[in-house]
């Protein structure tokens, strides 16, 4: 099974990269643009030339060529074959390959039954959604028994709703095939939701490779943080179950109704783009709704970041320069705020 080492890879903006992928492990690299996301993916298919080295399985592969590696390669625009019909696109690989028909027709049947496209065999790729298109991409990569997968930014053109079906789905597969995968990612929302690990780059190095929640509640470094939107940590000093699938979380004075799914709950992470701020108070029910006083106002490029003492805890919020300057923020001013309760995440 594959697990795969890049030590001291330098390309382009890449320097001196050392990464380890488990053998079966779902890792998501997230980073802004030109972080080198992808040339990693290309590194690793054998696609480009660097320095360093690449090893499978303790084997340096550094001079075997990209078809021979054994890596299947999603790339972001599919190239799925326009004249093929999804079963001819998922075999084309095995085809080429050699494999003989029975083994063509079993491989193709059962990926098509895992990823729920048997219906769609005789379409072809104008005929199919986005999603659709996905799943006869990821098949027709993986068909020719590949262990390891590249995807890069899986569902960028798919709406969100379908995205994150999607990435459930893909996630259940993958395990269930036994497939170590490796997929470029712009959204940590939905890195978290698919990876076992993340790894967090920024100008060409690795910040931090580590499990989505440590990421989130352990950032390690200014870098990261500002990367995943300086979350507000509250930590937790009590709980009590409202309802079935709520709970009241409380920090000192400041109570934070949530979802609930019975876990034990010992910190929570609010984005600042997820809390609502207004200089008047808004209409609608009382939750997660509070009244604060602005104590910073810190200007960024098209954004304001504003830091609230809400029942004596700062909580750090974010809106667009248009809004702040629309309500006229200032250190000092009574504001009220709303903390979205769907966007709301923790920890045990």
């Amino acid at each position: 099974m594959p697990f795969i080492e890049l030590k001291n890879i330098q390309k382009y903006v890449l320097k001196d990269i050392n990464l380890a992928i488990y053998d079966r492990e779902i890792l998501a690299l997230v980073g802004p643009n030109g972080s080198g996301k992808t040339t990693i993916l290309n590194i690793i298919a054998g696609l480009t030339g660097y320095r360093g080295d690449v090893f499978f399985d303790g084997k340096n592969v550094n001079k075997i060529p990209a078809h021979k590696r054994g890596v299947g390669y999603l790339l972001q625009d599919l190239a799925l074959f326009p004249h093929l019909d999804v079963v001819s696109n998922i075999a084309y690989g095995l085809k080429i390959r050699h494999y003989p028909e029975m083994i063509i027709k079993n491989r193709v049947e059962e990926l098509m039954d895992a990823l729920h496209i048997t219906r769609l065999k005789g379409n072809y790729p104008q005929q199919l959604s986005g999603g659709e298109k996905q799943r006869v991409a990821i098949a027709r990569a993986i068909a020719p028994f590949q262990k390891v997968l590249l995807l890069d930014e899986p569902t960028s053109s798919l709406d969100a709703q379908t995205a994150k079906y999607f990435r459930i789905e893909l996630k259940t597969l993958l395990k269930r095939l036994e497939i170590t995968a490796i997929i470029v990612m712009h959204d940590l929302l939905g890195a978290e939701e698919i990876a076992d690990r993340i790894a967090i780059l920024h100008k060409g190095r690795i910040e931090q490779v580590s499990k989505p929640e440590d990421i989130l509640f352990h950032p390690g470094s200014d870098r990261v943080s500002e990367f995943i939107g300086m979350p507000n940590i509250i930590h937790c000093d009590r709980c009590r179950v409202l309802s079935t699938g709520l709970i009241e979380v409380t920090s000192g004075d400041l109570a934070i109704v949530l979802p609930y799914e019975g876990t034990k709950i010992s910190k929570i992470a609010i984005s600042p783009h997820d809390i609502y701020i207004s200089d008047t108070e808004p209409p609608g029910p009382a939750l997660n709704r509070f009244k604060g006083v602005v104590t910073e106002v810190i200007p960024l490029r098209s954004l304001v970041r504003v830091k609230v003492n809400v029942l004596g805890r700062e909580l750090l919020t974010e809106l667009s320069g248009e809004m702040f300057d629309e309500m006229n923020l200032s250190v000092g001013k009574e504001v009220f705020i709303i903390i979205k309760l769907r966007r709301l995440r923790y920890a045990e």
